[in-house]
């Protein structure tokens, strides 16, 4: 399965529920909040009618958590796979590795360091070459990054250094404690892995381990 990339709000309108219209849904896929909050093709009586009346199977809602995951990290069915067949092999438990193998990829960092708006804004970036891990150039999106590494972005472009002008400053109320900004605009780095309750969005990922259980 190919990465996406059609509409976003529509993805979010499918995958969320009521219950999670305070804050972004998905974060990663896009920073816009939809002004519709029925399921996409429905009116709003008939999306309301089918929520009430139909109850959630346990295989839906394991497929429903699982490609929130994908979409929110924004990699393709086999990428998060293969995620899976890694984090099965660590000590701890396999839904905590697993989201540490997610959490610890570079396009995810630049995003959470507060660089872009989005994983994918951030993808572009670092496919550019226009990101620095420890001063040498990445542009691997997948890159997975270690404790102590220092992420930056290159300033010796006129195009980096317009972008940078034009980014908001880092919110550090939001920065989770695995990360540290240095400079709000333009650098940070990893302090540890990230712990549980530093997951930018809502995500049960023990249903996500169940949807692949029965793959491997």
């Amino acid at each position: 399965m190919s990465r996406y990339c059609g509409p976003r709000l529509r993805i979010v309108r499918r995958l969320t529920s009521k219950k999670e219209e305070s804050d972004l849904p998905i974060p990663g896929l896009t920073s816009k909040k939809p002004r519709i909050r029925h399921l996409p093709g429905r009116t709003a009586e008939l999306s309301a009618k089918i929520q009430s009346q139909k109850k959630e199977k346990p295989y839906q809602a394991r497929l429903k958590e699982k490609q929130k995951l994908r979409y929110h990290y924004g990699v393709t069915e086999r990428q998060l796979l293969t995620y899976v067949k890694l984090a099965r092999k660590s000590k701890d438990g396999t839904g905590q590795a697993l989201l540490q193998l997610l959490e610890m990829r570079l396009d995810n960092l630049v995003f959470r360091l507060g660089i872009t708006p989005t994983i994918p804004a951030a993808r572009q970036l670092v496919s550019h070459g226009h990101i620095l891990v420890n001063n040498h150039r990445v542009n691997i999106p997948s890159y997975r990054c270690k404790p102590e590494d220092r992420i930056a972005v290159r300033i010796d472009r006129a195009s980096t250094r317009s972008l940078l002008e034009n980014l908001p400053v880092t919110n550090l109320s939001r920065l989770p404690n695995h990360l540290s900004v240095e400079s709000p605009r333009s650098t940070g780095s990893v302090r540890h892995l990230p712990e549980r309750e530093a997951i930018g969005f809502p995500i049960n990922e023990l249903l996500v381990v169940e949807y692949y259980a029965r793959k491997l």
